[in-house]
Parts: structure tokens; C-alpha cells; sequence
């Protein structure tokens, strides 16, 4: 290396130190401006006081949701892995941050060595003599943070980190969600098998009056026969009732950690379906602060950015400073004492390397620009999945209302009906309709119900709140297997 460049080398280093400059440009996400994010929801907001949102799975007015959700919560394995891995991401970060730190590396040793006389034309030796030297010594390396690079190492860990951690939150809001679901999905299915049991039983009645009707000559083998038909049609569906209920039930007792039968003997009292509490909606840009998805998205997004630092870094000299502290004596005391050291600094340009250093800034590019468009569709997911829970709880609200106006009216026709074919005043097709009819109506009411709940809990979803008071995994500080 020419004296000027030398002179050039240490010119820059002189600078790097006192501005104490960081190479890359600086790790920060657009604002939810400059993303567009607009001022208001396009969807109906419902109105009126909401449920508390940290806990809004207790608004459904189920004790026993409420308890199966927290019991997911502390219990469900996909929240331990999600713990772990934030447990994984802090020992990075403390990884990281060791290299503002130097490197000391201390070694002790002692050497025996023995020494003797020879008698001469014999053979033989006069005595023997032992000298022992001990020696030791101190190393120390250190490399200064000339263009930020360590500072930018540790900023990504610690943006890792941060994206675990919501990760983790993103994971316990989901889980609640998913047992709120199932347990609504366990709730329906069961209802809807206890009104197909129901009109099971009345069509068991409606056939034996039908065969009466035929024995006395009141009504032909028609009337006896579409009754048979009905009574099939509906015990055939029984079974895949049946089969909900219990795929319903296995499924919570996977997100609760729990073997099927131990869920069987919790549920297996009917129970109503749960109501549909209202939420507090906000404005756009406070649920997307909300949710801890958008959250992982952004700080991985950061966490690339500052990479692309260390990337950077790479490409300008390095200053290392080594040291050597040792000595040899007798003892270990007058080694110590006897120890001389070295202090040596060295500047490292990289001059020729074939164009690696540059190609990894350039993937590193390219990987944060792949995070830009994660973090953006990570927003603009949210606004859809919250549009849409919107536009499904006031569909659903509306359509349930219309049910319970149906159901009301079948259930009146279905008795006047059969008050009606007993005395003779209509044949028996006309029973068969508003018996069917009223099996449909109980059928769409139940229906209706689960749906408004079911949207319910999805608007608490895309809304981001119910991770605030849920515990910490054991696995995310220190628990191990």
C-alpha cells in the first residue's frame, strides 16, 4: 500500500471515529401515511357500549367459553413453540450486543523438567535434578465499531426479537379466536342435533297418526308413505350430526392440549350458543397498532433494513486492536510479575474480493424489499379482514333478526297444521310442508345465531385486542423440556 493511501485510510478512519458514523440506511418502516391508510372504516361501525377488548371472549355470556379460551391460552402447544422461539431471539440479541465487547482469553501451564549427572565409565548417574517453570498469559482482541456495523447487527437482533414477541401475541390471538370458533361450531352442531331429535320425535307422531288415518280408511297408502319419507330424511341426517359434534369437540380439546375424552365429559351437557357481544372499532390506523401481525411484519421489515447496514459495513476498512500480556518464572507469582505485553492495532482494507462484499448488499437489498411488500400487504390485509368482519357482523345481525321472525311463524303453522290433518280439515302434504318448514326455520335460526357469533369473534380478531393480559409461555424465559 502506497504512503497516500495510507494516509487516505487513516484520514477516513479518523472521520468514521468522530462522527461515529453508521453505514446503510437508517431502520425505520413507512408511517401508515405514507401507506394510505385511511380515516374511517367503509363498513357499518356498531354502535353502543362495547366489550372490554382485552378479554373479549368474556362478553359472550358462556362461563364456560371464557374458561376453555384462558385454558388454550396457557396451554396450547403452538403458544409454547411461539414461546420458544422468543427465548431463541433474546439469546441473539444478547449474542449480538458481546461484540461492542473485547474478547479475553487468560491460559496457565507449568512445565516439569528433570535434569541429571552421568559417572563417567560407569554408567551410572550422581543424582537427579527438577526444574519447574510456570507460565502465564492474557490475549485481547477487539474490533471498533468504525461504520456501525455491530450497531446494526444488534439492532436487526434486537427487531427480531421484537418480531418474535409480537409473533408470540399474534399466536395467543389466534388460539383464543380458534377455541372461541370451535367451541361456537361444538355449540351449534349440538343444537342442531337436538332439533333433529326433536322433530324426529314429532315425526314419529305425525307417522303413527298417518297410519291410523289409513287403518280407518280416513286417508289413502300416500299420506302413510310421504310420512315414512320424512322420518328418514331426517333420521338420515342425525349421523352427520353426530359426527359435527364430535369433530367440533376434538378440535377444542387439540387447542387446549387435552385428550378427547377428557373435552366429551366437560361438554356433554347441551348448551345454548353463545351471544354476540358488541366491539370497540376505532379508527384504521389505531387497529393496525393493534394487531400484533402488522407489528411482526414492521419490526422484520426493521430488522432486514439494519442488515443491509451490517452488509455495508463489510465493504469499508476495519480497525483491530490485540494485545498479549505474559511470562515465565518459577511460580506463578513471578510469572505475573516477570510478564511483559504488546498492544497491536491494524487497519484492514478489503481491496480485491470478487465482488462477494458487494453481492451480499445487494441480496440484502433485495431481502429488505421483500419485507417492504410483506409489511405492506400485512396492512392492507388487516383493513380487509376488518372490513369484512364488519360487513359480516351487521349481515349477520340483520339476517338473525329476520329468523327468529321465520321460526316464530312455522312453529304456529306447524301446529295449526297438525291440529288441522287430526281433524281432517287438510290432507297430509300439507303437514309434510309446514312440518318441513318448521325443521328448516330452527334449523336457519340456530344457524343465524352461531354466525353472529362467529363473526363476532372474527371482528375481535381483525380488530387485534385479546393478547394484552395473556400470559407469557414458560418456554420464553427459561423453561426447558
Amino acid at each position: 500500500m502506497t504512503g497516500a493511501r495510507v494516509m487516505r485510510t487513516a484520514s477516513l478512519v479518523a472521520t468514521a471515529l468522530a462522527a461515529g458514523c453508521a453505514a446503510g440506511p437508517a431502520p425505520r418502516a413507512p408511517t401508515l401515511d405514507r401507506l394510505a391508510v385511511p380515516d374511517s372504516f367503509v363498513a357499518t361501525v356498531p354502535e353502543g357500549e362495547p366489550a372490554q377488548d382485552s378479554r373479549w371472549w368474556q362478553g359472550f355470556g358462556d362461563p364456560l367459553l371464557a374458561v376453555l379460551v384462558e385454558e388454550a391460552l396457557a396451554a396450547n402447544t403452538d403458544i409454547e413453540g411461539a414461546g420458544a422461539r422468543v427465548r431463541q431471539s433474546r439469546a441473539v440479541l444478547a449474542a449480538s450486543r458481546a461484540g461492542f465487547w473485547p474478547s479475553l482469553d487468560a491460559s496457565a501451564s507449568v512445565a516439569r523438567r528433570e535434569a541429571g549427572a552421568t559417572v563417567a565409565g560407569t554408567g551410572g548417574t550422581l543424582g537427579t535434578s527438577t526444574a519447574r517453570t510456570a507460565n502465564v498469559g492474557l490475549d485481547a482482541a477487539y474490533e471498533v465499531d468504525l461504520f456501525g456495523g455491530t450497531r446494526r447487527a444488534v439492532g436487526a437482533a434486537g427487531a427480531d426479537a421484537e418480531a418474535r414477541l409480537a409473533t408470540l401475541r399474534s399466536t395467543q390471538l389466534t388460539v383464543a379466536a380458534e377455541t372461541a370458533l370451535a367451541y361456537v361450531d361444538f355449540r351449534l352442531a349440538q343444537r342442531r342435533l337436538a332439533i333433529a331429535r326433536a322433530a324426529l320425535g314429532a315425526q314419529d307422531g305425525a307417522l303413527e297418526i298417518a297410519g291410523w288415518r289409513v287403518q280407518a280408511g280416513l286417508s289413502g297408502a300416500l299420506d302413510l308413505e310421504q310420512a315414512r319419507q320424512l322420518r328418514a330424511q331426517t333420521a338420515a341426517s342425525i349421523p352427520t350430526l353426530e359426527r359435527a359434534v364430535a369433530t367440533a369437540r376434538n378440535r377444542l380439546a387439540a387447542l387446549l392440549s387435552a385428550a378427547p375424552d377428557r373435552m366429551a365429559t366437560r361438554l356433554s351437557t347441551l348448551g345454548e350458543i353463545p351471544g354476540a357481544p358488541l366491539a370497540k372499532v376505532g379508527i384504521p390506523a389505531e387497529v393496525l397498532r393493534r394487531r400484533p401481525d402488522v407489528a411482526a411484519a414492521e419490526r422484520t421489515l426493521v430488522a432486514e433494513i439494519a442488515r443491509v447496514g451490517v452488509r455495508r459495513a463489510e465493504l469499508y476498512p476495519a480497525l483491530r486492536l490485540s494485545g498479549a500480556f505474559g511470562g515465565s518464572a518459577p511460580t506463578f507469582g513471578g510469572a505475573a510479575d516477570a510478564a511483559i505485553g504488546s498492544l497491536v492495532a491494524g487497519v484492514t482494507v478489503p481491496l480485491f474480493q470478487g465482488g462477494r462484499l458487494r453481492a451480499a448488499v445487494e441480496q440484502q437489498q433485495a431481502a429488505a424489499a421483500a419485507a417492504l411488500a410483506g409489511y405492506r400487504g400485512a396492512v392492507y390485509a388487516a383493513l380487509e379482514e376488518t372490513e369484512n368482519a364488519l360487513v359480516a357482523a351487521d349481515a349477520a345481525g340483520r339476517r338473525e333478526r329476520e329468523l327468529v321472525t321465520a321460526e316464530s311463524a312455522a312453529r304456529a303453522a306447524a301446529e295449526l297444521a297438525r291440529r288441522q290433518y287430526q281433524t281432517g280439515l287438510i290432507d297430509f302434504r300439507a303437514l309434510l310442508e309446514a312440518e318441513r318448514t318448521l325443521l328448516s326455520s330452527e334449523d336457519a335460526r340456530a344457524s343465524a345465531r352461531a354466525e353472529r357469533a362467529v363473526a363476532a369473534v372474527q371482528l375481535y380478531k381483525a380488530l387485534g385486542g385479546g393478547w394484552e393480559d395473556a400470559p407469557e409461555p414458560a418456554t420464553s424465559s427459561g423453561a426447558t423440556p
